[in-house]
């Protein structure tokens, strides 16, 4: 049944109002992690749970989304994952101690996983076929200018007011979603017959994401041959190779294996899965590094992100119907190279790099991300059956946030090494012999001591004028390392991409399958 342009546009506001709410939530909360080391006295290590609970159970509830939508319909499927956000939004507000607020983001992860393969679904079945790279292209700028505007959100609400207020920015938009949703979120013509719950493929699947985020992010704390470690790894292939093999049941309902006999749905995941290490670590090392090198406050870090949000935001319905008109291998291949410039050129940024400088960096990986993205998700389910338009965007969007939770943490652990590495180097060569230590010491404890400061306490405080040149030092050597290894992960993914090329032939626009 045709559908008016006016209602087309108003399912696509409500979709996307609803989608934006939650990952504009999702980046927000990366601008507290210094604050809640802080409060918590907790390690980055730890603190980047804020970022990878919600990023690790979004991906398993995205399994969900096919299985719910079957049974209860696509409206309740939107209005139950808004009200579930809702709940998680307050428990992280009202959260005592960080495993509390660690909880309410796994709730607040799964509703997201609800709800993104949803919205997909939806814009791609009311947009007619030959818009449908403009339907992703508006899909991806939700996601985009979410991206953005979450930091710079977020960091004024905490100099304004104070980190746990991060949780409540959200909800007023997240209700406007929840009505419009009663009103213009489409239902199904014909509904899918659900099966019963596939209860052990989704506990599995939950266990195996959980476990590989908790060993990526505990390995260098823990030692990553320890007999902690084994058993995390040990349990991970376990809970793993189980949901594989679960899901050659009949009776399964949450991974459809046969997705991947598709070349074009299986390369352009691969691609997004990869990918995303890059797309989702940018977001979250920017505003870190903003507050730890240059020392940002959190509402400056946090604006680092808003104007190459904005310019790509503006960008992807373009992008999208560019994906619409030419190969998209090709399209991905440019924004992957605009991406790895962009961290090439984050490799040299110091404590003294400007801020409209680092942001203009930022702003060519938006870019970068701008073309990729819709073109990566056009790909993947124009290459499906109507009947599998669930269960694809299920699957795509479970790689694209697996691959985000696992760039995270892998950047975490890189910032640490490096960090660690430089600290121990500089540390090493702090000795009586080291004519600019003495030089830097005797200089600071002459201007202490014209400020008045006791003979006794000027060489204390000389000390530990050193010890913290030195961890500075040491913090923006590591962070440019975690640039450079931004620019590996933008080169992986063109190897699926290459794949793409060479096995599949071109005609036009369009790939022979």
């Amino acid at each position: 049944m045709g559908r008016s342009p006016l209602h087309i546009w108003l399912v696509t506001a409500t979709g996307l109002l609803a989608f934006f709410t939650m990952v504009f939530s999702s980046t927000m909360a990366n601008v507290a992690i210094p604050h809640v080391m802080g409060a918590y006295g907790i390690g980055q290590d730890r603190a980047q749970f804020l970022a990878t609970a919600f990023l690790a159970t979004n991906t398993a509830s995205l399994l969900v989304n096919r299985w719910l939508v079957a049974r209860i319909g696509q409206r309740r499927a939107f209005t139950l994952s808004l009200v579930l956000f809702g709940i998680g939004s307050m428990i992280c507000w009202w959260a005592p101690n960080f495993s509390l607020v660690v909880a309410g983001r796994i709730v607040q992860g799964l509703s997201s996983g609800i709800v993104q393969p949803l919205v997909m679904v939806v814009l791609f079945q009311v947009f007619p076929s030959d818009r449908r790279g403009l339907a992703m292209g508006l899909f991806s700028m939700g996601v985009v200018f979410a991206l953005g505007l979450g930091p710079a959100i977020g960091g004024l609400t905490i100099d304004l007011l104070e980190w746990r207020y991060i949780f409540l920015v959200p909800l007023p938009a997240a209700a406007l979603a929840l009505a419009l949703g009663f009103l213009f979120i489409p239902e199904r013509q014909q509904r899918a017959v659900p099966g019963p719950f596939d209860a052990l493929g989704f506990v599995l699947v939950a266990i195996a994401i959980f476990l590989l985020t908790t060993g990526i992010a505990s390995g260098q704390r823990q030692g990553w041959f320890s007999d902690y470690m084994l058993v995390i790894w040990g349990g991970f292939v376990i809970a793993g190779g189980g949901f594989l093999l679960s899901q050659c049941r009949a009776r399964a309902s949450l991974l459809d294996l046969s997705l991947f006999r598709n070349l074009r749905f299986a390369a352009a995941g691969t691609t997004s899965f990869v990918f995303a290490f890059a797309s989702f670590g940018t977001v979250y090392i920017f505003p870190v590094f903003g507050q730890i090198v240059p020392g940002y406050t959190a509402s400056e870090a946090g604006s680092l992100l808003l104007p190459g949000c904005a310019v790509a935001a503006v960008l992807l319905p373009l992008a999208g119907r560019l994906s619409d008109r030419f190969p998209a291998p090709l399209i991905v291949i440019g924004g992957m190279a605009a991406a790895m410039t962009s961290a090439v050129l984050m490799a040299n940024a110091d404590s003294d790099t400007a801020f409209w400088t680092i942001a203009g960096y930022l702003l060519l990986n938006r870019i970068g991300v701008a073309f990729v993205t819709p073109a990566l998700n056009n790909t993947a389910l124009a290459a499906l059956e109507p009947r599998q338009l669930d269960s694809g965007a299920g699957v795509a969007n479970l790689l694209l946030m697996l691959g985000g939770s696992c760039g995270i943490n892998i950047l975490v652990v890189v910032l640490e090494r490096r960090i660690g590495h430089h600290s121990d180097a500089f540390a090493a060569t702090q000795t009586a012999a080291n004519d600019a230590t003495r030089e830097l010491l005797g200089r600071v404890g002459s201007i202490l001591g014209r400020a008045g400061l006791p003979d006794g306490m000027r060489e204390q405080a000389a000390l530990d004028y050193l010890s913290h040149v030195v961890a500075a030092q040491a913090n923006m050597l590591g962070f440019q390392d975690g640039f450079l290894t931004m620019a590996l992960f933008c080169v992986l993914p063109m190897l699926p991409v290459c794949l793409l090329i060479s096995r599949t032939g071109r005609i036009g626009g369009t790939i022979r399958q």
